[in-house]
């Protein structure tokens, strides 16, 4: 037992040595390291848009009314609440991926060193279970968000009477920050095993989400405030607060 608790010990002091030392080699690098992540993590927006524009086209239209804050309502400091709980969400489950990549490639073979017989099997299996999770998170939120986004996008699109190009172009402006910035921890989990960086990824796991959390606010502003203003001035017909059309 007290070697298996020695062992824990020299995993987790070791774990938090590769973070502050990460942490440090991007402070003297000025932080270069962000630009990857940025670019890959727009990178990916950009392709789950283009996934959007394809399957609201695939996807029937609920051709029942919407109530959109700042169309068919006024807008309210409460309606950031549903759009920073939902993607609040999908940021921690990025992030655990991310952490589960740093378990995988650099806490669990070090563990793994530190035992022998059916306990070094365990270790090592559970580091392969934790890459095939980091798989099958970034399928499963990129397929899901590609069909809930592309369902919304179809019914928008119908009821406001305009094209689904249109439609993709006017989110620009907040979907761009906002997918960005819920995509920097797996960018940042593609790029180091990439190069084989496992042991950084608990640093960047840190840096993402305090990077990430500012933008989904000002992405949420944004869609809160000012997208309603471009459906409005794109759309065929103009809705009035009572959520009718006006000519």
């Amino acid at each position: 037992m007290r070697a298996r608790t020695a062992a824990d010990e020299h995993v987790l002091s070791h774990g938090m040595e590769d973070t502050r030392a990460a942490l440090a080699t991007w402070r003297a690098g000025n932080w270069r390291v962000l630009r990857g992540w940025f670019a890959l993590g727009l990178g990916i927006a950009l392709v789950l848009l283009a996934a959007v524009w394809v399957t609201s086209g695939l996807l029937p239209a609920d051709i029942t009314p919407w109530k959109l804050p700042g169309v068919t309502e006024p807008s309210h400091l409460s309606d950031l609440l549903p759009i920073l709980y939902r993607n609040s969400l999908v940021l921690a489950l990025h992030a655990s991926a991310c952490v589960a990549g740093f378990i995988a490639g650099s806490s669990m073979p070090l563990a793994a060193e530190q035992r022998t017989g059916f306990s070094r099997w365990v270790h090592v299996k559970a580091g392969e279970l934790a890459i095939l999770f980091v798989a099958a998170v970034t399928i499963f939120s990129l397929s899901t968000q590609a069909l809930y986004l592309g369902f919304q996008g179809s019914t928008l699109a119908y009821q406001l009477h305009i094209s689904r190009l249109e439609l993709i172009l006017s989110v620009l402006p907040h979907a761009l920050i906002e997918l960005t910035a819920l995509f920097l921890p797996l960018a940042a989990w593609l790029i180091a095993s990439r190069r084989g960086e496992w042991n950084q990824l608990l640093a960047a796991t840190a840096v993402t989400v305090a990077i990430a959390i500012p933008m989904l606010i000002c992405a949420a502003t944004i869609e809160v405030y000012v997208w309603p203003h471009i459906l409005r001035s794109l759309s065929d017909h103009h809705y009035t607060l009572q959520g009718q059309f006006t000519h």
